[in-house]
């Protein structure tokens, strides 16, 4: 379970607040940690539920007094959601406190005896809360997440005044008003006379819901900060943070502030803040990853939607991440060219949520709307020139789907790429740098990405999840050569002279006159889809049709490419690559290369060492965009890969196969008339 050593509480919880039974999501959580929601009044071994210190809660705080039951308050998480909860987002998890609430420290919490009494020494919770930590940083993520990391902060050098909602719960647990947050303000000035001071706004004043405790006429010589731009950019050009009782504090904390705090939230009294309010009973020291370990991974609810279960906190970012990537890239709008007809309704699913996108083959107009409307420009990567200058190239992922593109599947994965597209190694891409980043991995990055081998190859699966088992093979030293679509994107731009099958194969029975070649053509040139059909006959002992390329791995010895993702397949079963032009996994140290590999990717790596763990994290994890075919919502991999093995995954039907048939027939048409 999420909660560490704790136990969910079960039994009925009667309520008293419409929150609860208008907002599915948080009765579900409530549901799957034991709670049986009702309405009525409690009995002897039940007990009443009250949303924080909501203006409803006194209802439920009167019955259980006269009912002589317990009460169980609920809030949502430190982790919520994008938008703020009025903008009707549902939480990615709840606390459930049976002794009080965070938020208000003139009385215990869970959450204070968590941090009070439990050792928090154990080595793998502290590692856990690193990465949380540097995770957290890493994506800008916070309670809300719904701003552009990518925007410049102030000049540094400020101290950092955080304001927040007038009337907020955690203001008034600490006796807090206007006149503290004023009276805060004077002390920031006082202690750092000749430093700029910036007023940070809440979520929700800058949305309009709820208003905040300054204004421009209260701020002679102060700057009121209301740009989105990541609270992680402002701690880090701060020179001192003061706060009330905001969630930023912890933050501040997490990014190696010692934060000025003038009420009683539950970071308050530790060690790590300098605490205006006494707060005697908390005098224990600990550490920011101690603090976390508590605060993000024992104490909170975790909810999975895409399993429908509590999760580890990990799981819950891992969605996190993958919501608020999909809203940082989406919701200024996009303007997409060179998209055939077929791809466009996916496309649309996958990057339209916020708005749904404009298509248009027209360059110069798509640049006008891009500058008219403030929206995005995005290419298909194999149809970009240079009247596309500017806008995001799109490809399929690695993860593709079950079934072939040619035949008109919908992906599951794409990539987008503002810097290049990963198949042309002429000029550098967005996952050049992100490979050469993941030279270095914390140990949660390490365990994810090797866990995601293991299901991977455990499961079978690869890019496109077709074809039947593979023959009994010859016995000797088996090399595997994958076939590829001889006019591809991949072959025109990333290899040098070795740019066909027949090519490619002469090169390996040259090198290896006496081993067994297996030749295995693309699925889309053995549908009649894509140009590259040879006759492999007196260069291969085997030609393979039909054949899933995953199952096939595991009875070869070593694979000779191109520049194919088979041999990226094959260097997740532990094969040996050799690769004749310079795919995105050449060039770290990790394939025998004979191609044109660019020197810029050892380079990148500065001295550092790459290893197959880093590859698959920067390649899998951190590159691609996943929606899931069930829910419809942004994921992360490990989503897609539970699609692929339980068989949740839509199958082309017969149209799907009629039109790529014709498609296929003019495509070889017109190449017989080029």
């Amino acid at each position: 379970m999420a909660r560490g050593a704790r136990t969910p509480p079960e039994g009925r919880l009667f309520v008293y607040n419409g929150g609860f039974l208008t907002q599915s999501r948080v009765r579900r959580i409530l549901s799957l940690a034991g709670f049986d929601l009702r309405l009525g009044l409690p009995g002897p071994g039940d007990s009443v539920g009250l949303w924080g210190a909501s203006p409803t809660a006194w209802r439920g705080t009167a019955v259980a007094r006269r009912r002589h039951v317990p009460l169980v308050r609920v809030e949502d998480a430190f982790l919520r959601s994008l938008l703020p909860g009025r903008a009707g987002e549902p939480p990615l998890g709840l606390t459930v406190d049976r002794t009080g609430i965070h938020f208000d420290g003139r009385q215990p919490s869970d959450l204070e005896t968590l941090l009070a009494a439990h050792p928090l020494d154990d080595p793998a919770l502290l590692t856990r809360a690193q990465d949380g930590i540097a995770r957290i940083r890493e994506g800008h993520l916070g309670k809300y997440s719904a701003f552009d990391p990518g925007l410049p902060g102030p000049v540094p050098g400020y101290v950092l005044l955080i304001d927040q909602t007038a009337g907020d719960a955690s203001l008034r647990a600490s006796g807090a008003d206007r006149t503290t947050f004023h009276q805060m303000l004077a002390a920031a000035r006082r202690d750092h006379p000749d430093t700029p001071i910036l007023i940070r706004t809440h979520p929700e004043t800058r949305a309009g819901f709820r208003p905040g405790h300054f204004d421009d006429r209260d701020l002679p010589g102060v700057t009121l900060h209301t740009a989105p731009v990541s609270p992680w950019t402002l701690m880090e050009g701060a020179v001192d943070v003061y706060t009330v009782s905001s969630q930023l504090g912890f933050k501040a904390i997490l990014a190696g502030h010692r934060p000025h705090v003038w009420g009683r939230p539950f970071y308050a009294g530790w060690g790590l803040t300098h605490d205006m309010q006494p707060l005697p009973r908390r005098g224990r020291a600990l550490s920011p990853e101690q603090l976390f370990a508590a605060a993000m991974i024992l104490y909170p609810l975790w909810y999975d939607a895409f399993r429908d279960t509590l999760c580890p906190f990990e799981t819950a970012l891992d969605n996190f991440e993958a919501a608020t990537r999909a809203w940082r890239d989406d919701h200024s709008g996009w303007i997409a060219s060179g998209m055939r007809l077929w791809k466009r309704r996916p496309l649309n699913a996958m990057f339209g949520s916020a708005r749904r996108m404009i298509f248009t083959d027209d360059p110069a107009r798509a640049k006008a709307l891009a500058n008219a409307t403030g929206r995005r420009r995005m290419v298909w990567a194999g149809k970009a020139g240079p009247e596309h200058d500017g806008a995001v190239r799109v490809e399929d992922g690695f993860l593709r789907s079950r079934g072939l593109g040619a035949e008109l599947v919908p992906p599951l994965s794409l990539v987008l790429d503002p810097d290049g597209i990963y198949y042309d190694p002429s000029g550098p891409s967005r996952l050049e740098t992100l490979i050469a980043s993941r030279s270095v991995l914390t140990p949660g990055q390490r365990s994810r990405a090797q866990a995601l081998i293991a299901r991977l190859t455990d499961a079978g699966l690869s890019k496109y999840n077709t074809g039947s088992p593979p023959p009994d093979l010859p016995r000797g030293h088996r090399i595997l050569v994958p076939g590829q679509v001889e006019d591809d994107a991949s072959i025109l731009r990333g290899t040098g002279d070795i740019r066909t099958n027949r090519a490619l194969l002469e090169a390996a029975r040259g090198a290896h006159p006496g081993a067994v070649l297996i030749y295995k053509p693309h699925p889309d040139v053995e549908a009649g889809l894509r140009a590259g059909r040879i006759d492999a006959t007196g260069l291969a002992e085997v030609t393979l049709t039909a054949t899933d390329p995953a199952r096939l791995l595991d009875d070869i010895d070593e694979v000779w490419t191109m520049t194919s993702a088979l041999g990226f397949e094959a260097l997740l079963r532990g094969r040996p690559v050799t690769t004749l032009g310079a795919p995105f996994y050449a060039g770290w140290g990790l394939t025998t290369d004979l191609g044109p590999v660019p020197d810029r990717r050892q380079a990148a790596l500065n001295g550092r060492t790459l290893d197959l763990a880093g590859l698959v994290h920067a390649a899998l994890i951190d590159y691609p965009r996943y929606r899931d075919p069930v829910t419809g919502q942004p994921c992360p991999v490990e989503v897609i890969v539970d699609r692929l093995t339980d068989g949740t995954v839509p199958l082309p039907g017969p149209m799907n196969r009629t039109l790529s048939k014709l498609q296929g027939l003019f495509a070889s048409r017109a190449h017989l008339w080029r």
